[in-house]
């Protein structure tokens, strides 16, 4: 009987021995990825036709460029402030963002806040940006509210950048002091 528990003793250590070597083997075969450039305090302006569009703070961002599908990192949050057509000022923020070269797309991670120049805020824990339509969307549980502290909010909306046209899936809202703005 000792025989017998001594050969299950011996089989179980190979088998957590192989396990281990299979997991080591696996993890050679992984691609690691690693930044090509890196930048501290970034600053940046975006124009057309001389006119500042949006600007851009971070205080790091990892470059990925040479990557297969390049991006751009940015690991400790970012800061926008996009101007409108009358140069009002709209604000981005969140945690992480990630910047998709090919697609134009946007990630934006973690306590996204989008303040209009009105006082319309919106949050979300996660947000996508389509640079090439102007469009925003998420499939999270989102809430905008105003000054009068009436709320919209939901699971799922997408919109365009002037807030125009919204498709929201699932939601609610509350109402006060409602304006007759067509007088």
């Amino acid at each position: 009987m000792k025989k017998y528990f001594a050969h299950i003793a011996a089989f179980s250590f190979v088998l957590v021995a192989c396990n281990n070597d299979l997991k080591d083997i696996q993890n050679l075969n992984k691609k690691q990825l690693y930044a090509t450039g890196e930048a501290d305090s970034i600053n940046v302006k975006y124009t057309d036709s001389a006119k500042i569009k949006a600007e851009m703070y971070a205080v790091k961002m990892l470059d990925y460029s040479k990557a297969k599908y390049p991006f751009n990192h940015f690991p400790k949050g970012v800061k926008v402030t996009v101007y409108d057509k009358n140069r009002n000022k709209n604000y981005i923020t969140a945690k992480q963002a990630t910047v998709y070269n090919k697609t134009g797309m946007i990630n934006l991670v973690g306590d996204v806040k989008i303040t209009s120049h009105d006082g319309k805020v919106m949050q979300t824990q996660q947000m996508y940006y389509d640079q090439k339509n102007n469009w925003f969307f998420t499939e999270h549980y989102f809430k905008v509210t105003d000054q009068n502290k009436s709320f919209f909010e939901g699971i799922g909306v997408d919109f365009d950048q002037n807030f125009k046209i919204v498709n929201a899936q699932q939601n609610r809202a509350e109402l006060k002091e409602v304006k007759d703005e067509s007088l």
